[in-house]
């Protein structure tokens, strides 16, 4: 690592904000929180900064820090709620940039002026974001518009941040357990991942497209589609979307469909992950709208997960086992799905995870909550030296930003009845998906294709047991080349007895008198030098050069 870059400014502005931060009472609740100690801090004492300060030093270390304070308000499982809601403001109220620097960039990357494409423009923006910001527009067929422009140098930007964090992680790594044992630089990874998929807006459009298609049955429910002749990589043009952060909306003008929109709200998440495998990975009240049509809208679809097949019948399991308090099953699941390393104690872990499970269940219904259950047991998993798949983290946060959107539509909402609910028909639907024409004849085929070679293959094995030769190849320790490898090594020894014996021989020679000699030495004590000399070499030169390691 370079402890002393080119550039300093980036690394005495991020020095400056931990020096601050580092000893405060805030990051000691923060810490608290998230390895669930019970003598920490509480929310209700005063911090030695204010929730409007943490802002301002947020906004003050630019667009990177920014989405860092973003994806920080929809964790209320680390923060206050006078600093949620803080950092909150950063989710709408970013400083704008003035709107001839937002047609330049239109008209770069539409290649025409943006009157030609746009009948009207309105310059005052609807919502400024730390890597872009939202105009209302109207086309000329008359079609109402939203366009999201990127910021200028925001890529540079990201780009000089990431490195500055990266440096700085590298030295912690090395020299903190701390950072090595909670996975910083895995973190770093994912931010950086999720940052630059954010910057590419194709990538946007395309998923926009897609949850519209994957949400299409929910009549309450509705994605903005794509006008992809009028995007690129840093304008994206979409459906305008007329309606209200979903937490603004008090609830009483959303009765007597708030209960019912929960619930579809909760279903269409749960069919994300589970069964779609395609997932709005940020479902915070910044981007989930309720809309004058009486939907709800999701919006801002540049952070998405995958989740494949295999690892959503391990999230339906796991789920099912924590709704239904099976503590030792979800720690089961929970081990069949991590990666290990020689310090894992499995039996304290499955101890740890059933403690944190009937804890929780034992607390009242206002502070359960299930993703933060989950984030709990990645909590667990680090300090017992195993790796969970990102995927149990991406759930926890999802379904977090989701608790609190529930608990604003109807507080009195039974998440977990309802989780488990879903998960029912969701398997229901799995097991119909099964006996589809197309998978059954897939099945048929692959039963064809057994049966036809089975009788061949069975008469092999007969036959080999009639014989009485066969034969059970265990590649767990090779014997053969242990055994290769002790012979060689007595081989060694054997020969190294041998040459030492015809030095000592040699020399005995050398004090009795002989008629023949060599350079007046007695002959046959040289050639046992000579032989020993050559031999010695031969050896040396086998062992250095020949052998396998």
């Amino acid at each position: 690592m370079k402890v002393l870059p080119e550039n300093l400014q980036p690394y005495m502005r991020l020095m400056r904000f931990m020096l601050k931060y580092w000893n405060s009472s805030l990051l000691e609740y923060a810490t608290s929180q998230a390895l669930d100690k019970e003598d920490g801090p509480t929310a209700k004492q005063s911090f030695d900064q204010s929730p409007e300060e943490l802002v301002l030093d947020l906004k003050n270390m630019g667009s990177t820090y920014v989405k860092l304070g973003q994806l920080l308000s929809t964790r209320p499982d680390l923060l206050p709620k006078s600093y949620l809601r803080a950092l909150a403001d950063l989710q709408d109220n970013v400083e704008s940039i003035e709107f001839e620097g937002i047609k330049e960039i239109i008209e770069q990357e539409l290649k025409a002026d943006p009157y030609t494409i746009f009948k009207a423009i309105d310059e005052q923006p609807l919502a400024s974001a730390s890597i872009g910001q939202v105009h209302k527009a109207v086309l000329y067929s008359g079609e109402v518009v939203a366009i999201k422009v990127q910021r200028p140098g925001i890529e540079e930007q990201f780009i000089e941040d990431i490195k500055t964090l990266e440096n700085i992680i590298d030295f912690a790594v090395k020299h903190s357990e701390i950072t090595r044992k909670y996975a910083f630089k895995d973190i770093l990874q994912e931010l950086q991942q999720v940052l630059f998929k954010e910057l590419n807006y194709h990538i946007e459009a395309n998923n926009l497209i897609t949850l519209h298609q994957n949400l299409i049955n929910y009549e309450n429910i509705t994605v903005p589609l794509p006008y992809l002749d009028f995007s690129s990589k840093r304008v994206l043009t979409m459906q305008f979307i007329d309606g209200k952060k979903i937490t603004s909306v008090p609830v009483y003008a959303m009765r007597p469909d708030s209960k019912e929109l929960a619930h579809e709200l909760v279903s269409a998440y749960l069919q994300q992950i589970l069964k779609d495998g395609f997932v709005h990975a940020d479902p915070h009240p910044g981007n989930v709208h309720y809309t004058f049509n009486r939907q709800i809208a999701l919006i801002d679809l540049g952070m998405v997960a995958n989740i494949s097949k295999s690892m959503q019948e391990y999230l339906i399991q796991l789920l099912l086992a924590l709704t239904n308090r099976e503590a030792l099953d979800a720690a089961e699941i929970l081990i069949s799905i991590s990666t290990l390393n020689k310090d894992t104690e499995i039996g304290q872990f499955k101890k740890d995870i059933i403690h944190l499970i009937v804890n929780y269940h034992n607390t009242s219904k206002e502070e359960l909550g299930l993703g933060k259950l989950l984030i709990q047991l990645n909590r667990i998993a680090a300090e017992h030296h195993m790796k969970l798949p990102p995927e149990i983290n991406i759930l926890g946060k999802v379904l977090l930003n989701l608790e609190q959107i529930i608990a604003h539509l109807d507080p009195q909402y039974d998440y977990y009845n309802g989780i488990e609910r879903n998960l029912i028909k969701i398997l229901k639907d799995n097991i119909k998906d099964d006996f589809k024409a197309e998978k059954l004849i897939s099945f048929f085929i692959e039963g064809k294709r057994l049966l036809r070679f089975l009788p061949k293959r069975m008469n092999e094995v007969f036959k080999h047991f009639a014989k009485n030769d066969f034969k059970v190849t265990i590649d767990a320790i090779d014997e053969k080349r242990i055994t290769d490898g002790f012979q060689k090594v007595a081989n060694r020894i054997t020969l190294g007895l041998i040459l030492a014996s015809m030095i000592l021989g040699a020399s005995i020679l050398m004090q009795v008198p002989s008629k023949f000699t060599i350079f007046g030495y007695p002959g046959l004590a040289i050639i046992f030098f000579l032989l020993s000399a050559i031999g010695g070499i031969i050896l040396s030169f086998i062992i250095i050069f020949k052998d396998e390691n």
